[in-house]
């Protein structure tokens, strides 16, 4: 697996990706319907909603578009998403990306778990370290779609965990990732990313 994720990260370094061409100035007045769930800024105070600022384009582009095609379940997201073009994602997608994310704070005994998750994995379970995909400071990788995670609330990560667990949410990496998980886990690393930065 881990062989794999390498060759495929050092794929897409090598032939680059097409990024989205949003205007963020067009995007602030695009995204003023996001504000009453993830707040003007992207930063969201409801730990259920995430938080989008600093978020990558590519990847709001990416999430958004799965809304509004119904590949990825939200009834809210699908109503919101319904009437966006290419060119409206990517504008809200570049208005978040150029906003300042807010970071959490994490509870230091939890967080210790999540920290060892994160950074090494867990070998008895064949469970692969979070920051080979997204970072050390959980920055992520906008050009293979990655997501920044650093910051995130720690109720919306384990919901996402846990959907991809369940296989409610689709991504064949992380379904994977996330079956090899166990609660304890998901809420450690949860924790831990919470006050990542």
């Amino acid at each position: 697996m881990k062989k794999q994720l390498i060759a495929a990260l050092i794929l897409i370094g090598a032939t680059g990706i097409a990024q989205a061409a949003g205007d963020a100035t067009a995007g602030k007045g695009k995204a003023a319907a996001c504000a009453a769930c993830h707040m003007a800024d992207g930063n969201s105070m409801i730990p259920n909603f995430p938080k989008l600022a600093g978020q990558h384009e590519s990847y709001i582009v990416k999430q958004l578009t799965e809304f509004k095609a119904g590949t990825r379940k939200d009834a809210t997201m699908l109503g919101m998403t319904a009437a966006l073009s290419e060119q409206d994602m990517a504008d809200i997608g570049a208005f978040f990306a150029s906003q300042s994310a807010s970071i959490g704070s994490a509870n230091a005994e939890k967080a210790a778990m999540g920290k060892t998750i994160y950074q090494a994995g867990n070998k008895q379970s064949g469970l692969s370290a979070c920051m080979a995909c997204h970072g050390p400071a959980g920055k992520g990788n906008a050009g293979a779609k990655f997501p920044t995670l650093g910051g995130q609330h720690s109720a919306y990560t384990i919901k996402q965990l846990k959907d991809f667990r369940s296989g409610s949410r689709s991504n064949v990496m992380m379904n994977d990732i996330a079956a090899k998980m166990s609660d304890a886990e998901i809420d450690a690393s949860a924790e831990f990313i919470q006050g990542l930065h």
